[in-house]
């Protein structure tokens, strides 16, 4: 097998470097060319990845398959000049997730399919997780360590077998590394009100990774086990409407302290977001060697698209120019069909009205591609580029650009200053991660 270099990460980690890295978990054009740019004056390596739900054999909600998202990533390096040696793409939660309303062979068949296609893609980091029930499941009961490692070990099966074939026509394939286990929330982001997040036990850590690894070896997976370098845990991070639970070193160090027995894994952390760069790199520091982060991404995004739009407003002002009414078009579309965010949101009709524009939890990231929004996205961008940017209103609704761009460190045109504003929430995790000694 060809040697992924992400195995570093866990050398690294055992050696008792704070090495990790972060993974920008999001299929928005913005937040994937900010982080291949970062990537590029950082001299460090990047990891996109794309959820079940994101990308799948049907299309996923972005209506790109595996193979489609591949090939959107690597345009978007080649327009940045991006090495594409140092860019890893990563599927998140591969399992019968999007599949669950079926019973198990019917999910379970899909699954494979949903595998076969990341993996002959040529994505070369799998999170293979089975922790949802399907149709056949007894709701009432929880579901068992053992089948959850037992319809894991059966798509690690359908990963190494796919692998092998794409070496036949690509003898430089990578091969991949796996990832193990889930978390709470579901994928996605919390849903409903703020809950309160506990720390994984350790015992349910160690029973994990001793099913997991007794299934892949019962089906003689002992090359792809050796080749699984993380578990998903929850250190007791999450984000939430208004703010975020942050990593508490006390409360997780029993966790943390259970992984140096582990001399070939890591911990993965789900839903990162929002934590501050010193709890990043405490996080790191401890033992999480993959920070997933997504909402926060596309929230910055948002806002930098807010930004703007509030720089439209008072240009346009008096004018006879066609205003692009960006906010209110994303509003309307997210009216228009509400089930990426309905279940997330609760509260009053005001407090709902301004968690859909400003929540953590953001949920936007499912209608900007939608025709209205993209639009409304395409005017403003135009009318900003034909007005030009007065370095007044850019100090007033985005101060740190207005300063890079002041220095002369940016371009004052809308989209590099959308997507630096992204690159302000990358820099955390750049700061924790020291991901540039990877490769």
């Amino acid at each position: 097998m060809n040697y992924n270099p992400l195995k570093k990460l866990v050398e690294l980690q055992k050696q008792g470097k704070s090495v990790g890295i972060y993974s920008v978990c999001s299929a928005n054009g913005y937040v994937i060319e900010a982080a291949l740019k970062r990537g590029l004056s950082d001299g460090s390596c990047v990891l996109i990845e794309s959820t079940a739900n994101q990308c799948d054999q049907n299309g996923g909600y972005t209506g790109m398959k595996p193979m489609d998202f591949k090939q959107f990533v690597l345009g978007l390096a080649d327009k940045v000049g991006f090495d594409k040696s140092k860019l890893f793409l990563g599927g998140d939660h591969l399992g019968p997730l999007t599949f669950a309303g079926k019973p198990e062979a019917e999910a379970m068949a899909d699954a494979e399919e949903l595998i076969r296609h990341y993996v002959g893609a040529g994505f070369t980091k799998i999170h293979i997780d089975t922790s949802m029930k399907v149709a056949d499941d007894d709701p009432n009961t929880r579901l068992s360590d053992e089948t959850i490692a037992r319809r894991g070990a059966r798509l690690a099966r359908v990963a190494e077998d796919t692998y092998h074939k794409l070496l036949e026509s690509d003898p430089n394939a990578i091969a991949p590394v796996y990832i193990v286990g889930s978390e709470v929330p579901i994928p996605g982001g919390q849903v409903g009100a703020d809950q309160g997040v506990q720390v994984t036990r350790v015992e349910d850590f160690k029973n994990t990774v001793a099913t997991f690894e007794n299934a892949f070896r019962k089906e003689g997976l002992d090359e792809a086990w050796d080749n699984v370098i993380a578990v998903v845990v929850q250190p007791g991070v999450e984000e939430k409407d208004s703010g975020c639970t942050e990593y508490d070193r006390a409360k997780a160090a029993e966790l943390m302290a259970s992984i140096k027995n582990f001399p070939n894994l890591v911990f993965e952390g789900h839903s990162t977001d929002y934590q501050t760069k010193i709890k990043l790199r405490e996080l790191v520091e401890d033992g999480v060697g993959i920070l997933k982060v997504g909402p926060a991404l596309t929230f910055a995004m948002r806002e930098g698209m807010f930004a703007l739009a509030y720089i439209e407003q008072e240009l346009l002002y008096g004018t006879d120019i066609e205003p692009s009414h960006f906010i209110e078009a994303l509003d309307e579309a997210m009216l228009a069909d509400d089930k990426h965010w309905k279940k997330h949101y609760q509260g009053t009709e005001l407090e709902i009205r301004m968690k859909r524009k400003f929540s953590f939890s953001d949920r936007c990231r499912y209608y900007m591609p939608t025709p209205g929004v993209e639009a409304a996205k395409e005017r403003l961008i135009g009318n900003l580029r034909k007005l030009g940017i007065p370095l007044n209103l850019l100090s007033q609704f985005m101060p740190i650009q207005y300063t890079k761009v002041r220095e002369g460190l940016l371009e004052n045109d809308p989209v590099a200053l959308v997507e630096d504003r992204i690159i302000n929430t990358m820099d955390e995790y750049l700061y924790a991660t020291h991901q540039k000694e990877l490769m």
